[in-house]
């Protein structure tokens, strides 16, 4: 059954709208660099997941189980790509 109105996509707009202004917040309240650089991060990651769940559709097909498994490996390879390149050049 179709539904008549997209109460998923209204609830997901709403969140990242939300979490913008959160990160915008940030902006104009006076953190420290370590606070305001991990609500940053945190609102980011956040963000992403909401845009491949709720606009992206990433999980409602059969194949979902490959699409959250390529995802994972797309993040590990970046934080360890992330991670390698601070510890070779400002930790080692």
């Amino acid at each position: 059954m179709k539904e008549l109105f997209p109460m998923k996509q209204v609830m997901g707009f709403v969140f990242s709208l939300l979490l913008t202004t959160v990160a915008l917040a940030v902006y104009f309240l006076d953190l420290s660099f370590s606070v305001g650089m991990t609500i940053l991060l945190l609102t980011a990651f956040i963000q992403a997941a909401v845009q491949l769940v709720v606009f992206m559709h990433a999980g409602e097909t059969e194949d979902k189980k490959p699409i959250y498994i390529n995802i994972y490996y797309g993040v590990f390879i970046a934080l360890v790509t992330i991670f390698g390149t601070l510890l070779c050049m400002v930790w080692g």
